[in-house]
């Protein structure tokens, strides 16, 4: 690979959200023009740069590229006043004010906040987020939502599409506003790391480009927002479960449970990061539902052994969880805790109690957590069954093999 090439892959990697973000800024929000000038700018670099040489801030001359193929954009078209009064003028463009490190950061905020707006659909803001905030490809984000490369960029279109039709401003919301958008924010970062972690379907079982985009994101917004405890909780949370990526699955591909696992592949150096920032976010105050399931996880990442877990302090740490989000994942998850801290029994009652729930008929964990919970209580036949209806009701091949492992060992 040439010099030219590999610098251009590296801005690519690195520099494209902050491009991204700033031209978008510029250009008031319109996101489909400023993709359009932003892949057309990384074009002419890779012609440019072979030519003439690598430019010393790369960044800065992508974005003072993007910004006048978009200028020309605007005048041909005859709509630069609909725009800003002011494109018709020849401009200037100061790439040292510019590419400022705080307002770099702030545009990529703005970015963020504007690509997970309520007003567009959830699966839309996920995708929108990994195309423009994230700079994953369209086919990475198709192969990620099991959708044809023709379909997700047709979804990214009609995403952009709203933005400029509902006018969403690209902007970091006022203050009576931004707790309620934070957690949207923070929303799916979380859903991204979720369907890395476990992927929903398909013969990958774990989808770490995923991982490592939801914990760049989560630092990227931990950085922005220093004094939110839960923007610093969900990056604790996400560092904290990922240490533990490496001992996760076996030589053939099945997953490990944690109880399983060999705690000498956990990354150390990860937990530390994780521990550190939790320990920052609690000391900020106002604990939300992230710092919670960050410490949930640090107790899980500091037990030296799976017989030394802290169960009593993990179930009251769900408790508390559960004033924040009453969901039935985070009943079942207590449901398990309490069960291993007090006895099988004690935790199938509280699942029983979740039985008339219709959403859970086919909710695959609740059958997942009954398996364990009555293997733990000596009946195999309940066990077996429960084992059974949780394979049914996967859609991910590696986790199917380690809940059928589970099944043979009791039958």
């Amino acid at each position: 690979m040439s010099a030219a090439a590999g610098a251009l892959e590296r801005a690519y990697r690195d520099e494209r959200a902050a491009v991204l973000a700033t031209v978008t800024r510029r250009l008031d929000g319109d996101l489909a023009l400023a993709e359009d000038v932003v892949q057309d700018a990384f074009v002419a670099a890779a012609v440019e740069w072979d030519r003439r040489g690598v430019p010393d801030r790369p960044g800065a001359w992508l974005t003072t590229t993007a910004w006048r193929k978009a200028l020309d954009r605007l005048r041909h078209d005859r709509v630069a006043a609909a725009h800003a009064p002011d494109l018709v003028q020849p401009v200037s463009y100061d790439p040292e004010h510019d590419f400022e490190r705080s307002s770099v950061d702030d545009d990529q905020l703005r970015m963020l906040f504007t690509c997970c707006h309520p007003a567009l659909a959830a699966e839309a803001r996920m995708a929108l987020t990994l195309r423009s905030v994230a700079g994953l490809t369209v086919p990475e984000i198709a192969r990620a939502f099991l959708s044809s490369e023709s379909a997700m960029e047709r979804r990214l279109v009609r995403a952009r599409a709203k933005i400029t039709t509902a006018r969403i401003p690209f902007r970091v919301p006022p203050d009576e506003l931004l707790s309620d958008r934070l957690a949207g924010v923070m929303r799916v970062v979380y859903l991204i790391y979720t369907e890395g972690h476990v992927a929903t379907h398909g013969d990958a079982p774990v989808r770490g480009d995923l991982c490592d985009e939801a914990i760049r994101l989560a630092r990227l917004l931990a950085r922005l927002m220093p004094d939110e405890a839960d923007a610093l909780g969900l990056l604790a949370f996400l560092l904290l479960t990922d240490a533990r990526r490496a001992a996760r699955l076996d030589p053939d591909g099945s997953f490990v449970s944690l109880e399983e696992q060999d705690r000498g592949h956990w990354d150390a150096e990860r937990i530390g990061d994780g521990v550190a920032v939790l320990d920052r976010a609690l000391r900020l105050g106002r604990p939300g539902p992230y710092v919670v399931q960050a410490a949930i996880a640090a107790l899980h990442a500091q037990a030296p052994a799976w017989e030394a877990t802290d169960w009593p302090q993990i179930a009251a740490l769900y408790a508390e969880l559960a004033r924040f989000d009453a969901s039935p994942v985070v009943a079942i998850n207590r449901a398990v805790a309490v069960g291993l801290a007090e006895g099988p029994v004690a935790g199938l009652e509280i699942l029983d109690g979740l039985g008339a729930d219709p959403r859970l008929d086919r909710y695959q964990p609740l059958f997942a957590a009954r398996a364990e919970l009555l293997r733990r209580a000596g009946d195999a036949a309940g066990a077996a069954a429960a084992y059974t209806q949780a394979i049914e009701l996967s859609g991910n091949d590696a986790e199917r093999a380690a809940l059928e492992r589970r099944r043979d060992s009791v039958a």
